[in-house]
Protein backbone atom coordinates (compact mmCIF):
# COMPACT_ATOMS: atom_id res chain seq x y z
CA UNK A 1 0.00 0.00 0.00
CA UNK A 2 1.55 3.41 -0.65
CA UNK A 3 1.78 6.17 1.55
CA UNK A 4 -1.75 7.90 0.32
CA UNK A 5 -3.65 5.46 0.48
CA UNK A 6 -2.72 4.15 3.69
CA UNK A 7 -3.96 7.51 4.62
CA UNK A 8 -7.03 7.58 3.13
CA UNK A 9 -8.39 4.36 4.39
CA UNK A 10 -7.10 4.82 8.06
CA UNK A 11 -7.78 8.92 8.22
CA UNK A 12 -10.05 8.70 10.97
CA UNK A 13 -7.36 6.65 12.96
CA UNK A 14 -4.59 8.45 12.09
CA UNK A 15 -6.35 11.30 13.30
CA UNK A 16 -7.63 10.35 16.40
CA UNK A 17 -5.95 11.75 19.43
CA UNK A 18 -3.63 9.14 21.54
CA UNK A 19 -3.66 6.87 18.47
CA UNK A 20 -1.85 7.75 15.21
CA UNK A 21 0.44 6.39 12.91
CA UNK A 22 2.14 4.52 15.43
CA UNK A 23 -1.27 2.62 16.79
CA UNK A 24 -1.80 1.79 12.93
CA UNK A 25 0.90 0.61 12.09
CA UNK A 26 1.07 -1.98 15.16
CA UNK A 27 -2.47 -3.20 13.63
CA UNK A 28 -0.48 -4.03 9.99
CA UNK A 29 1.79 -6.01 12.02
CA UNK A 30 -0.53 -7.96 14.22
CA UNK A 31 -1.42 -11.70 13.88
CA UNK A 32 -5.10 -12.69 15.36
CA UNK A 33 -6.66 -16.00 14.70
CA UNK A 34 -10.49 -15.88 15.08
CA UNK A 35 -11.71 -19.30 16.10
CA UNK A 36 -15.80 -19.73 14.22
CA UNK A 37 -16.76 -17.67 11.56
CA UNK A 38 -20.19 -17.31 12.89
CA UNK A 39 -22.05 -15.24 15.47
CA UNK A 40 -19.57 -13.37 17.08
CA UNK A 41 -16.41 -14.01 14.50
CA UNK A 42 -18.29 -12.53 11.43
CA UNK A 43 -18.11 -9.17 13.37
CA UNK A 44 -14.98 -9.72 14.95
CA UNK A 45 -13.67 -10.68 11.64
CA UNK A 46 -14.92 -7.40 9.48
CA UNK A 47 -13.53 -4.93 12.16
CA UNK A 48 -10.38 -6.39 12.38
CA UNK A 49 -10.06 -6.23 8.62
CA UNK A 50 -11.55 -3.03 8.63
CA UNK A 51 -8.78 -1.66 10.90
CA UNK A 52 -6.15 -2.87 9.20
CA UNK A 53 -4.79 -5.55 11.06
CA UNK A 54 -2.15 -7.44 8.82
CA UNK A 55 -2.94 -11.21 9.21
CA UNK A 56 -5.96 -12.81 10.04
CA UNK A 57 -6.70 -16.49 10.36
CA UNK A 58 -9.89 -18.09 10.50
CA UNK A 59 -10.95 -21.94 11.53
CA UNK A 60 -14.51 -23.16 10.78
CA UNK A 61 -15.34 -26.26 9.10
CA UNK A 62 -18.85 -25.01 8.73
CA UNK A 63 -20.97 -23.87 5.73
CA UNK A 64 -23.20 -21.50 5.63
CA UNK A 65 -26.95 -22.11 6.29
CA UNK A 66 -29.96 -19.87 5.58
CA UNK A 67 -30.90 -20.21 10.23
CA UNK A 68 -27.01 -18.29 9.90
CA UNK A 69 -28.27 -15.26 8.17
CA UNK A 70 -30.21 -13.11 10.53
CA UNK A 71 -27.10 -12.33 12.54
CA UNK A 72 -23.93 -13.27 10.23
CA UNK A 73 -24.09 -10.36 7.96
CA UNK A 74 -21.03 -11.22 6.41
CA UNK A 75 -23.29 -13.78 4.71
CA UNK A 76 -26.02 -13.63 1.92
CA UNK A 77 -28.76 -15.97 0.94
CA UNK A 78 -26.51 -17.10 -2.48
CA UNK A 79 -23.96 -18.25 0.47
CA UNK A 80 -26.44 -21.26 1.41
CA UNK A 81 -23.62 -24.52 1.46
CA UNK A 82 -20.50 -22.53 0.69
CA UNK A 83 -17.94 -23.13 3.41
CA UNK A 84 -18.24 -20.69 5.95
CA UNK A 85 -14.16 -19.79 5.91
CA UNK A 86 -13.95 -19.42 2.16
CA UNK A 87 -16.89 -17.03 1.49
CA UNK A 88 -15.33 -14.71 5.00
CA UNK A 89 -11.98 -14.96 3.20
CA UNK A 90 -13.54 -13.64 0.10
CA UNK A 91 -15.58 -10.88 1.34
CA UNK A 92 -12.74 -9.92 3.79
CA UNK A 93 -10.36 -9.18 0.97
CA UNK A 94 -12.82 -7.41 -1.21
CA UNK A 95 -13.13 -5.01 1.98
CA UNK A 96 -9.10 -4.44 2.65
CA UNK A 97 -7.18 -5.90 -0.14
CA UNK A 98 -3.57 -5.19 1.80
CA UNK A 99 -4.04 -7.95 4.54
CA UNK A 100 -3.23 -11.26 4.44
CA UNK A 101 -5.96 -13.80 5.61
CA UNK A 102 -5.38 -17.33 5.95
CA UNK A 103 -7.95 -19.93 6.10
CA UNK A 104 -8.29 -22.87 7.97
CA UNK A 105 -11.18 -25.05 6.43
CA UNK A 106 -10.95 -27.50 9.47
CA UNK A 107 -12.39 -28.13 13.12
CA UNK A 108 -10.46 -27.36 15.82
CA UNK A 109 -9.17 -30.05 17.72
CA UNK A 110 -6.44 -31.10 20.18
CA UNK A 111 -4.66 -32.28 17.01
CA UNK A 112 -3.99 -29.10 15.25
CA UNK A 113 -4.96 -26.64 18.07
CA UNK A 114 -1.25 -26.08 19.07
CA UNK A 115 -0.03 -25.94 15.57
CA UNK A 116 -2.19 -23.41 14.36
CA UNK A 117 -2.54 -21.29 17.31
CA UNK A 118 1.59 -20.98 17.43
CA UNK A 119 1.44 -18.96 14.42
CA UNK A 120 -0.74 -15.73 15.90
CA UNK A 121 -0.08 -12.83 18.87
CA UNK A 122 -3.65 -12.78 19.87
CA UNK A 123 -6.68 -15.48 19.66
CA UNK A 124 -10.28 -14.77 19.58
CA UNK A 125 -12.44 -17.45 20.60
CA UNK A 126 -15.87 -16.86 18.96
CA UNK A 127 -16.91 -20.73 19.22
CA UNK A 128 -20.12 -21.55 20.29
CA UNK A 129 -19.56 -24.70 22.43
CA UNK A 130 -17.81 -25.51 26.00
CA UNK A 131 -15.14 -28.14 24.06
CA UNK A 132 -13.96 -26.01 21.98
CA UNK A 133 -13.99 -22.62 24.63
CA UNK A 134 -12.14 -25.50 27.04
CA UNK A 135 -9.95 -26.51 24.40
CA UNK A 136 -8.88 -23.27 23.19
CA UNK A 137 -8.43 -21.65 26.72
CA UNK A 138 -5.89 -24.50 27.58
CA UNK A 139 -3.73 -24.12 23.88
CA UNK A 140 -3.33 -20.74 24.92
CA UNK A 141 -2.29 -20.94 28.65
CA UNK A 142 0.00 -23.53 27.43
CA UNK A 143 1.86 -21.56 24.87
CA UNK A 144 0.90 -17.99 26.27
CA UNK A 145 -0.86 -16.71 24.53
CA UNK A 146 -3.96 -13.80 25.03
CA UNK A 147 -7.19 -15.19 24.69
CA UNK A 148 -10.12 -13.08 23.49
CA UNK A 149 -13.26 -14.75 25.04
CA UNK A 150 -17.32 -13.65 24.13
CA UNK A 151 -20.43 -15.83 24.42
CA UNK A 152 -23.99 -14.90 23.79
CA UNK A 153 -27.37 -16.38 24.81
CA UNK A 154 -30.99 -15.05 23.63
CA UNK A 155 -30.57 -11.30 24.75
CA UNK A 156 -27.32 -11.48 26.76
CA UNK A 157 -23.67 -11.24 26.18
CA UNK A 158 -20.18 -11.27 27.96
CA UNK A 159 -16.68 -10.67 26.89
CA UNK A 160 -13.60 -10.69 29.08
CA UNK A 161 -9.53 -11.36 27.94
CA UNK A 162 -7.93 -14.53 29.31
CA UNK A 163 -4.16 -15.43 29.92
CA UNK A 164 -3.52 -11.53 29.71
CA UNK A 165 -0.64 -9.89 31.58
CA UNK A 166 0.00 -10.34 35.48
CA UNK A 167 -1.42 -7.63 38.04
CA UNK A 168 -0.09 -6.56 40.71
CA UNK A 169 -1.12 -9.33 43.33
CA UNK A 170 -1.77 -12.11 40.71
CA UNK A 171 0.80 -15.17 40.15
CA UNK A 172 -0.80 -15.43 36.85
CA UNK A 173 -3.00 -13.72 34.76
CA UNK A 174 -7.01 -15.33 35.10
CA UNK A 175 -8.06 -17.67 32.63
CA UNK A 176 -11.33 -19.51 31.29
CA UNK A 177 -11.41 -22.32 33.92
CA UNK A 178 -10.91 -19.72 36.77
CA UNK A 179 -14.47 -18.38 36.12
CA UNK A 180 -15.72 -21.77 34.93
CA UNK A 181 -13.48 -24.72 35.94
CA UNK A 182 -15.33 -27.60 34.71
CA UNK A 183 -17.68 -28.10 31.76
CA UNK A 184 -21.50 -27.94 32.44
CA UNK A 185 -23.67 -31.32 32.29
CA UNK A 186 -25.05 -32.62 29.44
CA UNK A 187 -28.41 -30.12 29.35
CA UNK A 188 -27.65 -28.01 31.77
CA UNK A 189 -27.06 -25.21 29.35
CA UNK A 190 -29.53 -24.52 26.28
CA UNK A 191 -27.41 -23.77 22.91
CA UNK A 192 -28.63 -20.98 20.66
CA UNK A 193 -30.37 -23.47 18.33
CA UNK A 194 -32.14 -24.21 21.33
CA UNK A 195 -32.77 -21.19 23.40
CA UNK A 196 -32.55 -18.53 20.22
CA UNK A 197 -30.82 -15.28 19.92
CA UNK A 198 -31.71 -11.62 19.00
CA UNK A 199 -29.70 -11.37 15.34
CA UNK A 200 -28.35 -8.01 16.77
CA UNK A 201 -26.71 -9.46 19.64
CA UNK A 202 -23.48 -10.93 18.38
CA UNK A 203 -22.64 -7.65 16.54
CA UNK A 204 -22.49 -5.90 19.67
CA UNK A 205 -20.83 -8.53 21.65
CA UNK A 206 -18.45 -8.97 18.22
CA UNK A 207 -17.45 -5.53 18.41
CA UNK A 208 -16.07 -5.21 21.96
CA UNK A 209 -14.16 -8.52 21.01
CA UNK A 210 -13.01 -6.94 18.37
CA UNK A 211 -12.35 -3.75 20.20
CA UNK A 212 -10.45 -5.51 23.07
CA UNK A 213 -7.84 -6.90 20.29
CA UNK A 214 -7.41 -3.23 18.97
CA UNK A 215 -6.67 -2.00 22.29
CA UNK A 216 -4.05 -5.11 23.21
CA UNK A 217 -2.11 -4.82 19.83
CA UNK A 218 -1.85 -0.54 20.29
CA UNK A 219 -2.00 -0.14 24.20
CA UNK A 220 -4.73 2.34 23.89
CA UNK A 221 -7.57 2.04 27.12
CA UNK A 222 -7.86 -0.65 29.25
CA UNK A 223 -8.03 -3.95 28.36
CA UNK A 224 -10.92 -6.49 29.73
CA UNK A 225 -8.28 -8.43 31.87
CA UNK A 226 -9.26 -10.58 34.99
CA UNK A 227 -13.08 -9.47 34.54
CA UNK A 228 -16.27 -10.31 32.85
CA UNK A 229 -18.21 -8.15 30.95
CA UNK A 230 -21.69 -8.74 30.84
CA UNK A 231 -24.38 -6.67 28.41
CA UNK A 232 -28.06 -7.24 28.00
CA UNK A 233 -29.54 -5.83 24.91
CA UNK A 234 -33.07 -5.45 26.58
CA UNK A 235 -32.45 -2.27 28.63
CA UNK A 236 -28.80 -1.65 28.00
CA UNK A 237 -27.55 -2.86 30.87
CA UNK A 238 -23.77 -3.02 31.19
CA UNK A 239 -22.46 -4.86 34.27
CA UNK A 240 -18.25 -5.81 35.24
CA UNK A 241 -17.33 -9.01 37.62
CA UNK A 242 -13.72 -8.84 39.17
CA UNK A 243 -12.69 -12.70 39.09
CA UNK A 244 -10.09 -13.93 40.39
CA UNK A 245 -7.69 -16.98 39.83
CA UNK A 246 -8.87 -20.31 41.25
CA UNK A 247 -6.46 -22.37 42.94
CA UNK A 248 -8.34 -25.76 41.46
CA UNK A 249 -8.14 -24.37 38.01
CA UNK A 250 -4.55 -25.84 36.53
CA UNK A 251 -4.87 -29.13 38.09
CA UNK A 252 -8.15 -29.56 35.63
CA UNK A 253 -6.34 -28.84 32.73
CA UNK A 254 -3.42 -30.69 31.05
CA UNK A 255 -0.41 -29.51 32.03
CA UNK A 256 1.73 -30.09 28.60
CA UNK A 257 1.31 -29.95 25.24
CA UNK A 258 1.91 -33.62 24.77
CA UNK A 259 -0.29 -34.43 27.74
CA UNK A 260 -2.72 -31.58 25.65
CA UNK A 261 -2.60 -33.46 22.82
CA UNK A 262 -3.92 -36.48 24.57
CA UNK A 263 -6.65 -34.54 27.06
CA UNK A 264 -10.43 -35.87 26.32
CA UNK A 265 -12.37 -32.80 25.83
CA UNK A 266 -16.09 -34.34 26.10
CA UNK A 267 -17.83 -33.50 23.04
CA UNK A 268 -14.64 -33.41 21.20
CA UNK A 269 -14.59 -30.71 18.83
CA UNK A 270 -13.09 -32.44 16.08
CA UNK A 271 -16.48 -34.32 15.12
CA UNK A 272 -20.05 -33.99 14.02
CA UNK A 273 -21.51 -36.03 16.56
CA UNK A 274 -20.26 -34.63 19.94
CA UNK A 275 -19.53 -38.72 20.78
CA UNK A 276 -17.43 -39.22 18.01
CA UNK A 277 -14.02 -39.11 17.97
CA UNK A 278 -11.35 -38.94 14.69
CA UNK A 279 -9.65 -41.82 13.76
CA UNK A 280 -6.43 -39.60 14.84
CA UNK A 281 -7.70 -39.01 18.21
CA UNK A 282 -8.55 -42.70 18.61
CA UNK A 283 -4.83 -43.71 17.59
CA UNK A 284 -3.32 -41.85 20.56
CA UNK A 285 -5.92 -43.04 22.90
CA UNK A 286 -4.89 -46.70 21.73
CA UNK A 287 -1.73 -45.75 23.53
CA UNK A 288 -3.42 -44.72 26.81
CA UNK A 289 -3.57 -46.47 29.86
CA UNK A 290 -6.57 -44.51 31.32
CA UNK A 291 -8.82 -45.63 28.08
CA UNK A 292 -10.66 -49.04 27.33
CA UNK A 293 -11.22 -49.39 24.05
CA UNK A 294 -14.23 -51.56 23.05
CA UNK A 295 -14.80 -53.87 19.90
CA UNK A 296 -18.61 -54.45 19.73
CA UNK A 297 -18.68 -56.29 16.58
CA UNK A 298 -19.66 -59.99 16.85
CA UNK A 299 -16.52 -61.69 17.47
CA UNK A 300 -15.86 -64.06 13.89
CA UNK A 301 -16.41 -60.45 12.48
CA UNK A 302 -13.51 -59.13 10.09
CA UNK A 303 -10.62 -57.90 10.29
CA UNK A 304 -9.44 -58.88 13.83
CA UNK A 305 -8.07 -56.53 15.53
CA UNK A 306 -4.26 -57.57 16.76
CA UNK A 307 -2.37 -54.15 17.14
CA UNK A 308 -3.94 -52.49 20.79
CA UNK A 309 -5.22 -54.25 23.18
CA UNK A 310 -9.19 -53.72 23.85
CA UNK A 311 -12.72 -55.94 24.97
CA UNK A 312 -14.95 -57.18 22.52
CA UNK A 313 -18.60 -56.99 23.42
CA UNK A 314 -20.97 -57.43 21.01
CA UNK A 315 -23.76 -54.97 21.09
CA UNK A 316 -26.64 -57.27 21.31
CA UNK A 317 -24.71 -58.34 24.99
CA UNK A 318 -23.64 -54.48 26.28
CA UNK A 319 -26.58 -53.99 28.49
CA UNK A 320 -26.17 -56.85 30.18
CA UNK A 321 -22.25 -56.66 30.27
CA UNK A 322 -21.84 -53.30 31.13
CA UNK A 323 -20.82 -53.92 34.94
CA UNK A 324 -17.52 -54.56 33.42
CA UNK A 325 -16.74 -51.12 32.43
CA UNK A 326 -15.43 -49.92 35.38
CA UNK A 327 -13.02 -47.24 33.55
CA UNK A 328 -14.38 -43.70 33.06
CA UNK A 329 -13.20 -43.22 29.32
CA UNK A 330 -14.58 -45.51 27.22
CA UNK A 331 -14.08 -45.60 23.18
CA UNK A 332 -15.82 -48.30 21.56
CA UNK A 333 -15.43 -49.35 17.62
CA UNK A 334 -17.10 -51.18 15.23
CA UNK A 335 -16.73 -51.80 11.29
CA UNK A 336 -18.65 -48.60 10.51
CA UNK A 337 -19.60 -46.70 13.27
CA UNK A 338 -22.92 -47.28 13.40
CA UNK A 339 -23.17 -49.71 16.20
CA UNK A 340 -20.84 -48.13 17.86
CA UNK A 341 -22.34 -45.07 18.30
CA UNK A 342 -25.46 -46.66 19.13
CA UNK A 343 -23.44 -48.44 22.11
CA UNK A 344 -21.87 -44.84 22.88
CA UNK A 345 -25.60 -43.64 23.67
CA UNK A 346 -26.80 -46.86 25.27
CA UNK A 347 -23.65 -47.01 28.07
CA UNK A 348 -24.63 -42.95 28.43
CA UNK A 349 -28.16 -43.81 29.50
CA UNK A 350 -26.91 -46.60 31.57
CA UNK A 351 -24.81 -44.46 33.35
CA UNK A 352 -24.32 -40.65 32.64
CA UNK A 353 -20.94 -40.65 34.68
CA UNK A 354 -18.86 -42.27 32.45
CA UNK A 355 -17.51 -40.90 29.16
CA UNK A 356 -17.94 -42.61 26.41
CA UNK A 357 -17.14 -42.04 22.67
CA UNK A 358 -17.43 -43.86 19.43
CA UNK A 359 -14.80 -44.41 16.15
CA UNK A 360 -15.83 -42.26 13.57
CA UNK A 361 -16.11 -44.65 10.50
CA UNK A 362 -15.53 -47.29 11.88
CA UNK A 363 -12.40 -49.27 12.21
CA UNK A 364 -11.95 -49.94 8.52
CA UNK A 365 -11.92 -45.97 8.28
CA UNK A 366 -8.98 -46.06 10.87
CA UNK A 367 -7.17 -49.25 9.02
CA UNK A 368 -7.39 -47.19 5.87
CA UNK A 369 -6.33 -43.85 7.84
CA UNK A 370 -3.07 -45.98 9.12
CA UNK A 371 -2.18 -47.18 6.06
CA UNK A 372 -2.33 -43.74 4.56
CA UNK A 373 0.69 -43.22 7.17
CA UNK A 374 2.57 -46.00 6.17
Amino acid sequence: MNQQDFYTRYQRHLSLNGFGPVAQQKLQAARVLVIGAGGLGCPVLQYLCGAGVGTIGIVDDDVVSLSNLHRQVLFNTGDVERPKVIVAAERLQKLNPDITITTYQERLSNVNAVRIIAHYDIIVDGSDNFATRYLVNDACVLLGKPLVYGAIAQYQGQVSVFNYSVEEGRSRPVHYRDLFPEPPGKDEVQNCTEAGVLGMLPGVIGSMMAAEVVKMVTNIGKVSAGELVTYDMRDHQIYKMRMATNPDADGRMPGTITDFENFIYGESCEMNDPLEIAPELFTKWTQRNDVILVDVRNSDEQPPVKSFSHLNIPLPELAERADELKQRNIVLFCASGKRSLAAARLLQQLNDQLKVYSLKGGIYNWLQTQSSLL
